[in-house]
Formats: C-alpha cells, sequence, structure tokens
C-alpha cells in the first residue's frame, strides 16, 4: 500500500459494517461502549489496565495489534479517542522515515520515543455532534494507515 490512501479508507468505511447507527450520545463514550462497538463489527476488544492504573483497550485488525486510550472523560463518558501502537524495531525506523511519514500522511501521526521505536496516533473526537458513522469512518482510515505505516517499517 502507497502513502496518503484515504480514498481506500473511506470506501473501506462504506464497506464496513456498521456495529452502530446513529449519533454518539452527548456526554460520549465509555470504554465499555468502545468495546462494545468493536465486538459488534468483530474485532476483538480486550479491555486492560496498564501499569500505572490507566485502562485502554486492547485490538487487533488485519493482522496488527493496537490500543485505544480515552480522553476528556467526565463521570466515565469520553468526548474523545486515540488509536495507538508502538513498535519494537531496535531502532531501524528512523526519524527521516518518521518525518516522510507525517508529511506524506494527514490523518495519523507518528514520532520516535527514547528508544527509537516508533509509535503511530490517530485521535478522533466523539463529542460534540459526533455519529457511529463517523466513528466507523475513522476506524477505517486508522485501520489503512495502521497497514500502510507497518508495510513501510517491512518493506
Amino acid at each position: 500500500m502507497k502513502y496518503g490512501h484515504v480514498a481506500a479508507a473511506a470506501a473501506l468505511a462504506l464497506c464496513m459494517a456498521s456495529a452502530e447507527a446513529g449519533p454518539i450520545p452527548a456526554g460520549g463514550l465509555s470504554l465499555n461502549d468502545v468495546a462494545a462497538w468493536l465486538q459488534k463489527a468483530g474485532y476483538k476488544a480486550e479491555i486492560r489496565t496498564d501499569s500505572d492504573g490507566k485502562q485502554n483497550i486492547y485490538s487487533g485488525a488485519d493482522g496488527n495489534a493496537f490500543h485505544i486510550s480515552m480522553y476528556d472523560c467526565k463521570q466515565n463518558l469520553c468526548g474523545s479517542l486515540q488509536f495507538w501502537v508502538g513498535f519494537d524495531t531496535k531502532g531501524t525506523f528512523t526519524a527521516a522515515k518518521v518525518n516522510e511519514w507525517n508529511r506524506k500522511n494527514r490523518w495519523t501521526r507518528s514520532y520516535i520515543d527514547d528508544a527509537n521505536d516508533p509509535w503511530l496516533e490517530q485521535d478522533v473526537d466523539l463529542i460534540p455532534g459526533g455519529s457511529y458513522e463517523n466513528l466507523d469512518d475513522e476506524f477505517a482510515i486508522w485501520r489503512a494507515q495502521l497497514g500502510a505505516f507497518h508495510h513501510d517499517m517491512n518493506p
């Protein structure tokens, strides 16, 4: 897959059977709501607790594992989420490759951590005015970008 296949991601979104339809509740979604949304669409969604006590969802799509963290939370409902994943490349995915990725891809961002390993992230606003159809579309973009990023790390 080449860089920037947003049109392909949009096509994936149209083909993906929506687990839910309609607007996202005004207060946002809980971690359990997001896990249920993924599971209804046929994806693994395991809620895990990190060593710092923060919970996130561990999932995967198209052979690539990833996590989902929740943000902007009030009373267990969250206004945004973040798809994210880090890769152990032993420093082979250089800053130049990350810069090239960021320059050519609009929807996700990458960076190199202190161990010289790459990370990929995508933020999604759920409120105000979010819908499950938009969440499906954002997930399709994430899947396409994650696959392209993985391919670029392992040409």
